[in-house]
């Protein structure tokens, strides 16, 4: 089965999201856009691992420092559009200590460099470039960061929450 340990967006900033989506195709953006219940912040992809049980065990190890996961500009890889993430410590933090978590328990996962981001669109076409449009400062607390299964449905990529990993705040 295929894994990631992710941060799920609450309902404010998944709205905001599907609203720029909305906006993106009145302007004729074409593309796949990512459904509601699908956006998320990929901490880490760990891929096809056949032990989410040994997942889950690792990270209830970890200590994770508070997050505030704020909206921040637009940008593409590529064909893939997406909404970036204001820097925070918190979450840079959770991220190097969940690989660190990983690797020491020879858990394998994709090692390129962290960019935290909310894939908007795939597949993206617009001739003008990036639309200039500005996302709103939408923000959140991070409660919990998920560790996530991605099965392949008739519609889709359909992610499912595997297990939790509390967020403490201040």
């Amino acid at each position: 089965m295929r894994l990631f340990l992710a941060i799920v967006p609450d309902d404010q900033i998944k709205d905001e999201l599907c609203f720029i989506q909305k906006r993106l195709r009145l302007q004729g953006v074409k593309g796949n856009f990512t459904p509601r219940e699908n956006l998320h912040l990929t901490l880490a992809f760990i891929g096809e691992y056949s032990d989410p049980y040994r997942v889950s065990e690792v990270l209830r190890y970890v200590s994770f420092e508070p997050v505030r996961l704020v909206i921040e500009g637009f940008g593409c890889f590529g064909d893939t559009f997406w909404a970036g993430i204001k820097e925070d410590r918190g979450l840079e933090t959770d991220v190097k200590r969940i690989r660190k978590a990983l690797a020491d328990n020879g858990i394998p996962f994709d090692k390129k460099k962290f960019s935290p981001h909310i894939t908007v669109a795939r597949k993206f076409e617009y001739p003008k470039g990036i639309p200039a449009d500005a996302p709103f400062p939408a923000r959140m607390d991070v409660g919990f960061i998920s560790l996530m299964r991605s099965d392949r449905g008739k519609a889709g990529m359909i992610y499912t929450v595997v297990d939790e990993y509390p967020v403490w705040g201040e």
